[in-house]
């Protein structure tokens, strides 16, 4: 089981520095393909979430890619949501957290595939502070809870609503999810929901993966990277499906 925690880490690393993403989309359908059950899978994802994106952002701020004053803002709120995730999770079933899952990567495919890029630099608009705030309460609370980072969500509200470069709002949706999963890990680590050593394994192979990940990401064109990232929702959402009502 180790070596393939261990594969399980460096894929979803990258898949986490490429797409800024907390890495739970990927990383929760294998883990239940792998016999572990959602609320296992959604543990082990939370904890590597934290490995892979304080590295990604460190990676993303060198760059020059983060937002760092909307970022702080919309992260304390998904600190905050965050802390909920222990809560949801003893309330609804497994069944009903994949159904929420399920829904989350449909809205981000529909937004994202309708939403029009250009290569040209986007410029940010100013945004209501508080708008941010409760934004990343309620991304937190719902993210943390399905065993995901936020920004399967996230990203598709800063780019066809708040209008960012989808590469400045990739880059955006990681560094929140430090916030989101930090909490969630302190949530589940309260209520004796978390696995450490799984978790440990998993988050710490994914920073190999964040690495190339975010090489990537820098070379890639603007139109190839929404392909790729909506083609990878795709893939999510079937893996989930077959997962569902298949096996």
């Amino acid at each position: 089981m180790i070596f393939e925690l261990l594969t399980f880490g460096i894929l979803t690393g990258f898949i986490s520095g490429f797409f800024g993403v907390g890495g739970g989309m990927v990383l929760v359908p294998l883990l239940l393909f792998a016999s572990f059950d959602m609320k296992q899978a959604v543990a082990i994802s939370i904890m590597q979430m934290v490995f892979s994106s304080v590295f990604g952002s460190f990676l993303n701020f060198k760059n020059k890619l983060l937002q760092m004053k909307e970022g702080l803002i919309i992260g304390i709120g998904g600190f905050l949501g965050g802390l909920q995730s222990s809560f949801i999770l003893k309330t609804l079933s497994s069944q009903t957290l994949q159904y929420l899952f399920v829904a989350v990567v449909l809205f981000a495919i529909y937004k994202v595939g309708f939403t029009k890029l250009s290569d040209a630099p986007t410029t940010v608009k100013k945004h209501n502070p508080y708008m941010l705030f409760i934004l990343g309460i309620i991304i937190g609370m719902i993210a943390m809870s399905i065993g995901v980072g936020g920004s399967i969500m996230l990203t598709p509200i800063l780019v066809g609503f708040l209008y960012y470069n989808i590469k400045e709002a990739t880059s955006l949706a990681l560094f929140f999810i430090i916030f989101s999963s930090i909490a969630g890990f302190i949530s589940l680590s309260i209520s004796g929901q978390m696995l450490f050593y799984e978790g440990f394994i998993v988050g710490t192979a994914s920073l190999v993966g964040v690495y190339f990940g975010i090489k990537a990401k820098a070379i890639t064109q603007i139109k190839s990277y929404k392909t790729y990232t909506i083609v990878m929702y795709v893939v999510i959402l079937l893996s989930m499906l077959y997962k569902m009502f298949i096996s």
